[in-house]
């Protein structure tokens, strides 16, 4: 396959049409004539995802996360950004990212998400205006219904690990059923949450005051894991899905995930004078 073969590939996979209009998909470095046997996914263009690709040998990197989502008028090797171009076009290996368009995709990012808490009759939680059987986030019921903190635990279990693990707010003995998804930061869909009837919303990157003012108000109570974790787990399945695409044209493709953890944060300590 080529790099333009896989773009291809991304895109039907991750429909450019459902990206939203502020987002950045799409070939970042890269000559689409060039061949592609082997990719490297992962979700954030940063240096020790680069060191990898290049410690892997890899042909190709795709990323949620775009390298320059504002765009830029300069690729200068004077910061990361631009050192993470020169580096990857000396080794001949091309930067392709799928952000909003994965997020909203059938069995993109937030189906993944809703797949990992073990949810039934998903929908769209802000569905597309063309396309509203996709959309950005899914809601959908639990098999049985559970207490808040026996949900926790399960989602701590499901989620890959890194330093700030989950938080919880809400009432935890309460029992709930209707769960919200949406991976990495969902500020903004706390109350379609709460209109589509949620009992519990997990997403990411949740703030205090908007946090703390939605739960004055009840449910949906929050469950808030980390940016990296709530999106990495679309990565799997993407692996899966280009390289029985790959196949069905008659192609080899080996598709790697990173495991590398790029969340900012590397520990969590206990805070307080009497902790132990």
């Amino acid at each position: 396959m080529t790099v333009g073969d896989v773009v291809r590939l991304v895109e039907d996979a991750a429909p450019s049409d459902l990206a939203a209009s502020w987002d950045s998909n799409g070939l970042i470095c890269g000559d689409p004539a060039d061949p592609v046997q082997s990719i490297l996914l992962a979700v954030d263009p940063v240096t020790t995802v680069v060191d990898e690709a290049l410690s892997s040998g890899v042909d190709m990197v795709i990323t949620h996360h775009p390298l320059y989502l504002r765009g830029t008028d300069c690729v200068a090797a004077t910061d990361p950004k631009g050192r993470s171009i020169h580096r990857l076009v000396r080794a001949g290996i091309a930067l392709l990212n799928a952000h909003t368009s994965l997020d909203a995709a059938h069995g993109g990012v937030a189906e993944a998400l809703a797949d990992r808490v073990g949810l039934t009759s998903t929908v769209p939680l802000e569905p597309d205006p063309v396309s509203p059987d996709q959309g950005i986030g899914r809601i959908g019921t639990l098999v049985q219904p559970i207490t808040l903190r026996q949900l926790a635990t399960d989602v701590a279990a499901a989620l890959p690990d890194s330093a700030p693990g989950l938080l919880v707010g809400g009432d935890l003995d309460a029992v709930v059923e209707r769960i919200a998804v949406s991976g990495g930061a969902g500020d903004s869909l706390l109350q379609q949450a709460r209109e589509a009837g949620a009992d519990v919303f997990l997403t990411a990157d949740l703030r205090h005051h908007p946090a703390s003012e939605h739960l004055e108000n009840g449910r949906p109570y929050l469950l808030c894991g980390t940016h990296w974790a709530t999106e990495w787990v679309g990565l799997p399945p993407l692996a899966q899905r280009l390289e029985e695409d790959a196949r069905s044209c008659g192609a080899s493709l080996k598709v790697q995930v990173s495991h590398i953890v790029t969340d900012p944060w590397v520990l969590r300590l206990s805070t307080g004078s009497d902790r132990a």
